[in-house]
Parts: C-alpha cells; sequence; structure tokens
C-alpha cells in the first residue's frame, strides 16, 4: 500500500515521503496513529504543491543572497577605532563590528557567524574579508581600520 508520511520514522522514510509499505503495517499501525494517510489523489496533490513552494521560496532566497553579494563584492567597509600610542588598538576588530559596519554603510544585514576574517584585526591597515551568503554564495571585500578622531 502507498502512503504518504506525515512524520520521519526510522527504518521507513522522511516526512511528505510516499512509500510502499505492506497493507497491515499501514492499516494497524501507521495510519491510526496519524503517522501516515492513504497516498490519493489528494494527498498527492498537497505534497506537489508543498515541493514547489519550498523549491520557488529556496529560489527567492538564493537569488537575494546574489543581490546582497553583487552588493558588497570588491567594496570596502571602513571601521573606525580606538588606538593606543603604538597604533595598536585596544583589543580587536571583530565580525560583529564587521557586521555592524555592513549594515550602516551598505543596508546589508549579515549575521557575524557568516563572516569571516583572514587574520586578528588588532592595528590599523586593509585587510580582506569574506561572507558566506549563502550555500555557494560568497563575497569578498575589505576591511579599513582607521583611527577615531575625537
Amino acid at each position: 500500500m502507498k502512503v504518504v508520511l506525515k512524520q520521519d520514522i526510522k527504518g521507513t522514510g522522511k516526512k511528505d515521503e510516499l512509500v510502499n509499505v505492506s497493507d497491515g503495517y499501514a492499516r494497524n499501525y501507521l495510519i491510526p496513529r496519524g503517522l501516515a494517510i492513504v497516498a490519493d489523489s489528494a494527498a498527492m496533490s498537497a505534497i506537489k504543491s508543498k515541493n514547489e513552494a519550498l523549491e520557488h521560496r529556496k529560489a527567492v532566497e538564493l537569488e537575494n543572497a546574489r543581490q546582497i553579494a553583487a552588493a558588497i563584492s570588491g567594496s570596502s567597509v571602513k571601521i573606525e577605532a580606538k588606538a593606543g600610542s603604538a597604533g595598536r588598538l585596544f583589543g580587536s576588530i571583530t565580525s560583529k563590528e564587521v557586521s555592524t559596519a555592513l549594515k550602516e554603510q551598505f543596508d546589508v544585514d549579515l549575521d557575524k557567524r557568516k563572516i569571516e576574517l583572514d587574520a586578528d584585526i588588532k592595528t590599523f591597515g586593509t585587510y580582506d574579508a569574506r561572507a558566506k551568503i549563502y550555500t555557494g554564495v560568497n563575497a569578498d571585500f575589505y576591511v579599513i581600520v582607521t583611527e577615531k578622531k575625537n
């Protein structure tokens, strides 16, 4: 008997998957417990529309990620920081500060965990950075650290 699973079942299949199981397993276990429904035309069309919606959502997210990558790729993010007399920063510039600067300068909201810095930023200068925006979509940009004027 063909059934559509309503949740993951170990050894049988994943949620919203069409599986072929024995009649007794379906009638006595899966269907009475609400773990599956009979695979009729209504259930199949519901799965199809759900999968199409998921694919569309992924396509929209990918396109948005590409637009963000195009906006910040090759650009420079300027960050001002306080420093001591030897030109060394008080602390270091972290990916959180880079994320905040991206939001202010380019109106791009990226999570700090998606930003990779090539080196610890503890002095003034220009540094390479990479943002992993989406699976397979990366943007390389520069972080320019300057002295904060009082």
